[in-house]
């Protein structure tokens, strides 16, 4: 008795200590029926009684070890199923349901729970109440993953009421009624074929346990029904799985929104990059009376030359024909004179239209020595020139401040000349606005001005137009350089010239900012870094 009840000390799982205490008592009781003090009858009383103690000892231990055994088994348990969730929240893709199924099978071995079919049923009840179905069998193998609205069934019209009351749904089939759901899967074309659903071994009695979590239906299907043990163990994977899909329905719609939001960016890249054009193509329009008037002088003195020298030409063949060389001389003198302007206003004219081409094409973002005197010089007066083409009642004086002092610096033309035409254009659309309503003595004027600025030795540039326009209210000035925000009436301007040209001058390093007071006029200083 006493080797017994130590052998179940030895093997019970307690600390040392417990086990070390358990063994001295043991002890003890060993010593004390071997003592020769007892007599004989006494020793049989006291024999009965440590017997008693000693069953009723080797009863609670066998108690202790049999609670001890049942927490193991719930840790493990709930281990399997915490497994289980983080495996379910790991996935990230619509793909991954495919391993929904060998998961189930998998924790369900892990847990003891019986069954030859199991599955994931998934309901969604915004899209024409759906049920997917996704089944497989214990070793794995996929037996179907399909779709269909629950009333193209009976049985997925049950489903969905049983999964939208919260109930339980557990039903048992014969063999005939097997057949019959199969059938009907092949009917509606939910699956191809019903071999594969069946199995090569189709159940003779089919006990279906359904539990509901809150996306659908822990589906367990077995030859015996399950009892309330393992019912409770398959409800416990059930909510384990909803805890975990919430993550990953949650996972997917964040994914589906963030294509939405790229797409979205996308096209509102595309939607940018035309608009940006067509602004460039507005102030190409603004600039084409403009180049027009530029283009015309230079033209017109070549014309006017090309004549003279036609006549010129004339006369020298005479007096060579006379002999008169020393007039024949000074005639070709004047010729060549007449040629040497000819090709200054015929460089002149391709200058402007050089000067047009790069204004209009897209912009390689390549820098190059230029001088800003020139360039501000060249797109006043094709700002001026444009708006008294385009409107014939236009009169404004323009004057130019440029600093000689300024040296030549690497900017990227095209893109700063869109920059001045645009300060220049607003300052002359400023004063004209104002000349609608000003007394008659008002004089409409606009000044671009150019400085060479060093504090602290770190020179730049600095560019200002300025015009005794209205002025600008507060409250409008810090919206200014937002995209699309213009004080123009409808269809007279994009709201982006501003916009496009704070971010041509701060990817050249530099910044723009205005000074303007309401009833006096306003300043756009434009300051570039020489490098």
């Amino acid at each position: 008795m006493l080797e017994k009840l130590r052998q179940a000390i030895l093997s019970l799982p307690i600390n040392e200590i417990e086990r070390e205490n358990l063994l001295k008592e043991v002890k003890l009781a060993e010593k004390l029926l071997e003592s020769a003090d007892f007599r004989y009858n006494r020793t049989m009383m006291d024999k009965n009684a440590i017997t008693n103690i000693l069953n009723a000892s080797i009863a609670e231990i066998e108690k202790q070890k049999s609670v001890i055994n049942k927490q193991k088994k719930e840790a493990l348990n709930r281990a399997s199923i915490d497994r289980f969730r983080a495996e379910i929240s790991s996935m990230q893709t619509a793909k991954d349901l495919d391993r929904f199924t060998p998961l189930i099978w998998d924790e369900l071995k892990i847990l003891e729970i019986p069954f030859i079919r199991s599955g994931i049923i998934l309901i969604d009840e915004d899209d024409n109440h759906n049920v997917g179905i996704y089944l497989s069998t214990p070793d794995g193998t996929g037996i179907a993953a399909f779709k269909l609205p629950a009333y193209k069934t009976p049985f997925s019209q049950k489903i969905f009421d049983y999964w939208k009351s919260k109930e339980d749904l557990i039903e048992h089939w014969d063999a005939d009624t097997f057949s019959a759901w199969a059938k009907s899967l092949v009917d509606i074309q939910a699956i191809d074929s019903d071999k594969k659903y069946l199995t090569d071994h189709p159940p003779q009695n089919l006990h279906l346990h359904f539990l509901p979590f809150e996306y659908g239906m822990l589906y367990v299907g077995n030859t015996e029904p399950l009892d309330k043990e393992k019912l409770a163990l398959v409800r416990a994977l059930a909510i384990a799985f909803s805890t975990a899909y919430t993550r990953y329905d949650d996972y997917i719609k964040l994914e589906t929104a963030k294509k939405l939001v790229d797409q979205s960016l996308a096209e509102l890249k595309q939607a940018q990059q035309l608009l940006v054009q067509s602004e460039k193509m507005a102030s190409l329009g603004e600039l084409t009376a403009g180049i027009a008037h530029e283009i015309q002088n230079p033209l017109n003195f070549v014309n006017n030359f090309s004549d003279v020298n036609k006549e010129l030409a004339d006369e020298l063949i005479e007096e060579l024909a006379k002999g008169d060389i020393q007039l024949a001389n000074e005639i070709s003198s004047d010729i060549k004179s007449n040629s040497e302007k000819i090709n200054f206003h015929g460089q002149r004219a391709s200058a402007i239209v050089k000067s047009m081409l790069q204004h209009s094409r897209k912009s390689e973002g390549q820098k190059e020595l230029t001088d800003i005197n020139a360039l501000c010089d060249e797109y006043l007066r094709l700002s001026y020139h444009g708006l008294r083409a385009k409107d014939k009642s236009f009169n404004a004086k323009f004057e130019m401040d440029f600093d000689a002092t300024l040296p030549k610096i690497k900017v990227v033309p095209q893109d700063l000349g869109r920059v001045i035409l645009n300060l220049i254009n607003n300052a002359f659309y400023a004063v004209l606005e104002k000349q609608k309503s000003a007394a008659e003595n008002y004089l409409a004027l606009v000044t671009i001005s150019t400085r060479l600025m060093s504090p602290d030795k770190n020179e730049w540039i600095e560019i200002s137009v300025k015009d005794n326009g209205n002025g600008i209210p507060n409250n409008v000035k810090e919206k200014i350089f937002q995209p699309f925000f213009t004080t123009k009436p409808t269809g007279s301007g994009t709201g982006l010239g501003l916009s496009l040209s704070y971010d041509i001058v701060k990817a050249h390093g530099g910044e723009i900012w205005v000074e303007s007071k309401e009833g006096e006029g306003t300043v756009f200083k434009v300051k570039l870094p020489i490098i």
